[in-house]
């Protein structure tokens, strides 16, 4: 392991890919990983902060999140979620972009949200204080405070009066906030940032932004991106799916302060292994075109209203069969001027 990311407060073996898993540098597009539920991290409030340097946005309500509140309009941006959605399935991306669908919250989501809020509270506490109790003891806290910001997630156990099935599923973020400490040692960590909101304009007007769980940064001045996953690590071949997210929040800190963070970092607690690659401007440079090519895709959908399904395993756990063709429903009207296809 390089000296000065050891510094910046990994644990002995943290920087090595677990359980032999290879990470070869990307040649083509990143690979689908294969169908299982997903568990997307909620949307968050982007938070305005510094991070030794690295220039952030302070604009509040910047990610692309779902809302009927708000009237529809092309999207000015990118996320790594909703690139994400868009090479998952075009028409998913319509739903959560342009339509702005309603999703009922998930227990898996819900709970990885629950979890991500812990780890970022207890780096509050003195490096001393930072252990598995006192983790699994915010859990309850970290709840109330959701269900009083969200309260649609109360929805969840509408059906649980006595809270037996309630009492399970915070027992299983407990158990998700206890292995975090077989992982990584908190109380040798000082993180430059948590829970950060980046956000960069390419040379071509593209605008990339996105919420990095933890930046660290060594005493050299290195940077490592920390990803927390609740679920479980991909098997090999499918590691790259996996790194697209961190590389699109590299590549938005490399072109904010051309700087190359010096590794990347997946902590999965679901299976309680950890992914790690260490970037170059090669593969940044890669991930940029990609995003280019998808960025000029998502432009000619939305100027033509043209949003093909793209119909996986993944659909079963879809809000929107009921829009979607492929299931037999009809999207809602399309609420964006189109051109017809070629024009332009």
């Amino acid at each position: 392991m390089d000296s000065s990311i050891e510094e910046a407060g990994a644990r002995p073996g943290d920087g090595e890919p677990s359980a032999g898993i290879a990470l070869p540098r990307p040649a083509e597009p990143p690979v689908t990983a294969p169908p299982e539920p997903p568990q997307p991290r909620e949307s968050q409030e982007p938070q305005a902060g510094t991070a030794a340097g690295i220039a952030v946005s302070d604009s509040a309500g910047a990610l692309e999140v779902s809302g009927a509140e708000r009237p529809a309009a092309a999207p000015t941006s990118l996320s790594p979620s909703r690139a994400s959605d868009f090479m998952q399935c075009p028409l998913l991306y319509r739903f959560r972009v342009i339509d702005r669908l309603p999703e009922k919250p998930s227990e898996a989501a819900t709970r990885g949200t629950l979890v991500h809020a812990v780890l970022e509270r207890l780096f509050d506490a003195p490096a001393g204080e930072r252990t598995a109790p006192r983790a699994k003891a915010l859990v309850p806290g970290q709840w109330d405070r959701l269900r009083e910001s969200r309260p649609e997630v109360t929805e969840l156990f509408a059906d649980d009066p006595e809270g037996e099935r309630l009492a399970r599923w915070l027992g299983e973020a407990e158990r998700l906030v206890e292995r975090w400490f077989t992982l990584e040692d908190p109380a040798r960590l000082e993180p430059a940032e948590r829970e950060l909101f980046v956000e960069a304009e390419l040379d071509s007007g593209l605008r990339l932004r996105g919420i990095i769980d933890r930046v660290d940064v060594a005493p050299t001045g290195e940077v490592r991106i920390v990803d927390y996953k609740t679920g479980k690590a991909p098997r090999p071949e499918y590691a790259e799916g996996a790194l697209f997210q961190m590389k699109f929040y590299a590549l938005v800190v490399w072109r904010l302060k051309r700087v190359v963070p010096r590794r990347l970092q997946l902590v999965y607690l679901g299976s309680g292994e950890v992914l790690t690659y260490d970037p170059v401007p090669a593969d940044l440079e890669r991930v940029e075109r990609k995003l280019h090519a998808l960025w000029e895709a998502i432009g000619q959908a939305t100027r033509t209203g043209v949003w093909r399904p793209r119909p996986t395993k993944l659909c079963g756990w879809c809000d929107h069969q009921a829009h979607c063709p492929e299931f037999g429903g009809t999207p809602p009207p399309y609420p964006l001027p189109v051109q017809a296809p070629g024009v332009g």
